[in-house]
């Protein structure tokens, strides 16, 4: 079994025979404080602002690809390399890195699943040391399938085919709690906060998948629709947007800048 043959969602035991394979790389999203306290052996730390940008009051941007492509590089990623990426929140720092990496067009990713909550409570190794990475050579190949912005909404925002996963908190939602200009949500989308994905009971792995599947069918999102998942600036949606690629979902998108965009422009319709 190669290393490009890891699943998307991998677990510790799959993963702690396979450390220090040649072509995997592990990389650590967690808190640079968590990373220097304990982290997988061999993982290279990845600050979540490398993989965003922000212009004004929209945050969660996709950076142009050459800076994604110094970013990657200069962490040890090439376009061969197999990536597990993990953090200690949850998933949504690692998810958006997979994202990222879908998006400039590396399909080889896995996410840790339970990241460093099950790694460690798991009593998996763990290890202080400082780890330099090895540069590799990263080149983009943009692809626009996993991402959706608000014009590519706009567009669709009629049709019955497309469903719209807002990820963000009940009030957040409902505009009770607001962190934009305008409060509210999308016209037409469900909420589902992405806490709801993880099962606590399993030190924060994705719930099982046939959970997930009556949930998210419960709410109208169902594979046969284009689902576009947001939140307020792509990080806790990217979660969304993995759980919907390990359900096996054909057409999933995530908005970068999610409502940090669409609530705080005045040619986007709300709903509150």
């Amino acid at each position: 079994m190669s290393a490009a043959a890891l699943p998307l969602l991998i677990e510790p035991e799959q993963l702690e025979p396979r450390l220090g394979e040649p072509g995997l790389l592990v990389v650590d999203l967690s808190k640079d404080t968590t990373h220097a306290q304990l982290h997988i052996p061999g993982a290279v730390h990845l600050a979540y602002s490398a993989i965003t940008r922000s212009h004004g009051q929209t945050h969660g941007l996709l950076p142009e690809p050459a800076r994604l492509e110094a970013v990657l590089s200069a962490h040890g990623i090439g376009n061969q390399t197999q990536v597990v990426a993990y953090d200690d929140e949850g998933g949504g720092n690692a998810s958006r890195l997979l994202w990222t990496l879908q998006a400039m067009g590396h399909q080889a990713c896995s996410l840790l699943d339970g990241g460093l909550h099950a790694w460690a409570n798991e009593h998996h190794p763990l290890s202080r040391e400082p780890v330099t990475p090895t540069p590799g050579r990263f080149t983009a190949y943009p692809d626009p399938g996993p991402a959706a912005d608000a014009e590519y909404i706009l567009e669709r925002l009629e049709s019955p085919r497309l469903a719209l996963w807002d990820a963000r908190s009940a009030n957040e939602y409902r505009g009770s709690a607001r962190f934009a200009q305008y409060p509210g949500h999308i016209p037409g989308a469900v909420n589902l906060d992405w806490l709801e994905l993880m099962d606590r009971s399993r030190n924060l792995r994705l719930r099982p998948a046939e959970e997930l599947r009556a949930t998210l069918a419960g709410l109208g999102i169902t594979p046969e629709r284009e689902v576009v998942a947001y939140c307020q600036t792509h990080h806790r949606s990217s979660l969304a947007w993995l759980a919907l690629r390990y359900l096996g979902f054909p057409a999933c998108k995530g908005y970068p800048g999610s409502w940090s965009d669409w609530g705080n422009r005045d040619d986007t319709p709300k709903e509150t």
